[in-house]
């Protein structure tokens, strides 16, 4: 029963302001009832200064903020907000000037009949100017609406942040489709011209791997048994096309059903290393992967041949969706939570490695790091 009262309270943004108010009220009663010695006396009046601390922070939060602040418009908000706070603060005075002072006062004066409270003497005006009293005042009046305002803008910030995030996400996801897509429908054209009766077959693979893009991709994770098998036919896709010297190795090691990841973030690197590694100037034409999962730790390790006529520097050509988006990508999904790794010191082989938290509750037992290039973590393949 509690646990469906916490959902319904954290999804609920009016549960939220109700339950967020009513504490405000609550301790504002108890505050005063110290000083006067009676609760319900306290909540009698606090309630009006209450109501006041309520339309101050919805006037700044909810249409001063929104008009001026989010809008760049520092100078409006500023001004804005200053004529809030002075509205409330008088308002905060005149009710303790005709209703609440004199209220306290005749609780203080049955406890003690001698006493003698210069906040109420004086007219009303002389009241109303009285430096302690009003910056008395203003402290009440804006300690709690600046505590909530607080909140809100750290809300709209996170819910822009979130935005912004997620249409980058978007974008480089969109990019990755026609880029693949491109890619498969040169490849099956080819075949046509050539009227290969691998064209059915390459078809159908296309079919799925698009399938999958299109419907199962709009979720911010998929099971990575699945991910892995859009993989391994997108090679099925590549074999056909290819010449029967291709060397491909996908190797699994660890338990990948239970696992998931970010759709389409392995695919873009398979792709890559198809793209540079069997190509006609690279005399032995072979990929060699290794994907092992360690509790909830993936690394993924991918290495291909290098064409000779390539001068030895990365192979990450402007405007390459590839390493790039997959770079980007990491950086937003996982955050300190990866690793990526490019290795292109050797004359004819060029290795790619990611390593990535699946679990992010779980501790990281590798270290993290921007991508540069180490030596020492650097691993042979055959």
């Amino acid at each position: 029963m509690w646990k469906r009262a916490l959902r319904f309270f954290f999804a609920n943004r009016i549960a939220q302001h109700v339950v967020f108010w009513m504490v405000a009220l609550l301790m504002m009663t108890v505050l005063y009832s110290i000083y006067i010695k009676s609760f319900w006396a306290s909540l009698h009046f606090s309630i009006y200064f209450w109501m006041i601390q309520v339309v101050y922070f919805y006037a700044v939060g909810y249409w001063v903020i929104p008009r001026t602040l989010l809008k760049r418009k520092y100078k409006s908000f500023v001004f804005s907000a200053l004529l809030c706070g002075l509205t409330a603060i008088l308002l905060f005075r005149l009710v303790e000037i005709f209703y609440a002072d004199p209220y306290v006062y005749q609780f203080l004066n049955k406890l003690n009949q001698s006493i003698v409270w210069d906040k109420i003497q004086g007219s009303v005006w002389g009241q109303l100017i009285r430096f302690s009293a009003f910056m008395n005042a203003a402290e009440q009046t804006n300690m709690v609406v600046w505590f909530a305002i607080a909140i809100r803008l750290f809300k709209l910030y996170w819910e822009r942040r979130e935005a912004a995030v997620e249409a980058e996400l978007n974008f480089l996801k969109s990019q990755i489709h026609p880029h693949f897509l491109f890619n498969t429908l040169n490849s099956l054209y080819a075949l046509t011209l050539n009227r290969s009766p691998q064209a059915p077959s390459v078809v159908i693979g296309l079919s799925q791997i698009l399938r999958y893009i299109l419907y199962e991709c709009d979720t911010p994770t998929v099971k990575l048994s699945k991910e892995l098998d859009i993989i391994e036919q997108y090679i099925s896709l590549e074999r056909l096309r290819s010449d029967a010297d291709l060397d491909i190795h996908l190797g699994i090691t660890g338990v990948v059903e239970n696992q998931e990841i970010a759709p389409l973030l392995l695919l873009p690197l398979v792709e890559n290393a198809f793209k540079h590694g069997v190509q006609e100037t690279v005399e032995s034409r072979w990929i060699n992967m290794q994907l092992v999962v360690t509790g909830t730790h993936l690394s993924f390790k991918i290495s291909n041949a290098k064409p000779k006529s390539v001068p030895s520097k990365p192979m990450v050509p402007k405007g390459n969706i590839g390493l790039a988006n997959i770079r980007k990508r990491l950086q937003l999904v996982y955050p300190n939570e990866h690793q990526l790794r490019i290795y292109d010191e050797e004359e004819d082989v060029f290795a790619v490695i990611v390593e990535i938290k699946l679990d992010r509750q779980a501790e990281a037992d590798f270290p993290l790091s921007t991508g540069e290039y180490q030596p020492e973590l650097a691993q042979k393949y055959e």
